[in-house]
């Protein structure tokens, strides 16, 4: 590489790697070993692409307990095979327990969805979230406070995903066939880096409406 500033970011990367092969290496745990022959996470955790909401660093835990999907505005698009297959590899192969979508308050893709400005590509992607704006958009009209009104579009786009969730074919047929796996609605509020419960824990299909819950 002949830019310098690039040429050292780059190495930053590789010196970063250097110092955690070194801990592999000084490790008298086993555990690094016994995660070289597998993974067993519990968690599946379905959050957005921000780089300041890391899902490991926000639940304080190791390399092979939290299986990981995100993408802008931790979505659950119906239509999105990439998300539905590790779906289905994290509930039907590697039988997690928890899956959890986090979304976190001050995100960029929810407050660029309130807008009505172009930014792209991720426009497609944004309509979604305008689609849950459109179901709320009168309790959000009335919030006067930008940041408070991007917050709660957060939790309630929070919300819809995990509605989504259930009602996938993949979790229906999982609580089929087992009674330990529940689809929870979390918030990140990175200023404390505490993650809040919605209390949209959901375990079974029942809630769902009629047309949703299959037989």
């Amino acid at each position: 590489m002949d830019n310098p500033v690039l040429k050292a970011s780059f190495e930053k990367i590789l010196a970063g790697n250097q110092a955690w092969v070194k801990q592999v290496e000084e490790d008298t745990s086993g555990k690094f070993k016994q995660l070289a022959k597998g993974q067993h996470p519990e968690i599946l955790w379905i959050g957005c692409a921000d780089s300041r909401v890391p899902a490991n660093q926000i639940t304080n835990t190791l390399p092979g307990e939290v299986f990981v999907h995100r993408n802008i505005a931790n979505m659950c698009v119906h239509s999105d095979m990439n998300m539905l297959s590790v779906l289905d590899y994290a509930v039907n192969v590697l039988k997690v327990k928890h899956v959890i979508v986090a979304g976190h308050y001050g995100c960029g893709g929810v407050a660029a969805s309130l807008s009505r400005k172009q930014f792209g590509i991720i426009d497609n992607w944004l309509c979604h979230i305008k689609d849950v704006y459109r179901f709320h958009s009168e309790e959000i009209d009335a919030i006067e406070n930008e940041e408070e009104k991007v917050n709660r579009l957060v939790e309630l786009n929070v919300a819809e995903q995990v509605s989504n969730l259930c009602s996938t074919s993949i979790i229906q047929n999982a609580w089929k066939e087992r009674d330990d796996l529940a689809v929870h609605g979390m918030v990140i509020d990175i200023a404390t880096g505490k993650l809040i419960d919605l209390d949209i824990t959901v375990t079974d299909s029942e809630g769902l409406g009629k047309v949703f819950a299959y037989h």
